[in-house]
């Protein structure tokens, strides 16, 4: 089942709303599918193009998705498995700059995403119906576990749309 508006912040709903699908976890196995059909057509050379400068690479759009995904994913757990703590937004900008995507392979950066996704997936799996139904807080807004799904898969929707369209 989808989630409702009340179950996460409104900057949120530009990604949920990215996601059609009532079934979460198909849309997230299709992702992986399609990310490993996507990355296996970009070499290395133009894993580091940029198309404007002060852009992130594909690469450090990747890194992103691999930041990113963990963050949520870690923010899911504690959600799913009633954390009463506040958690915090982080700095996407702040990441990139200190990271090391521009110097690491771009194939192991591709294979840490997909390894990171099937551990997504199996996490969401192994979750009930009322367990993503659970609320947390996230930034002082609440959210519920199943809004965090959607935000992983409409968050990474966008990013791959943003590399069809401006990198490849």
């Amino acid at each position: 089942m989808r989630p409702k508006e009340n179950e996460y912040a409104p900057y949120y709903k530009q990604y949920i709303e990215l996601i059609l699908s009532d079934n979460i976890i198909e849309v997230l196995e299709e992702q992986l599918k399609f990310a490993e059909n996507l990355f296996s057509k970009i070499d290395e050379a133009k894993s580091n193009y940029r198309y404007a400068e002060k852009k992130w690479s594909i690469k450090e759009v990747l890194g992103h998705l691999v930041d990113s995904e963990r963050i949520f994913s870690c923010r899911a757990l504690r959600v799913s498995r009633n954390d009463p703590s506040h958690l915090v937004t982080f700095d996407e900008n702040l990441f990139i700059a200190e990271s090391s995507y521009s110097s690491i392979p771009f194939r192991d950066i591709i294979e840490e995403f997909l390894l990171l996704r099937k551990a997504t997936i199996l996490m969401f799996k192994g979750m009930s119906e009322e367990v993503m139904q659970r609320k947390g807080i996230i930034n002082g807004m609440d959210i519920t576990v199943r809004a965090i799904a959607y935000i992983i898969a409409g968050h990474t929707l966008h990013h791959f749309n943003v590399i069809q369209e401006r990198y490849l």
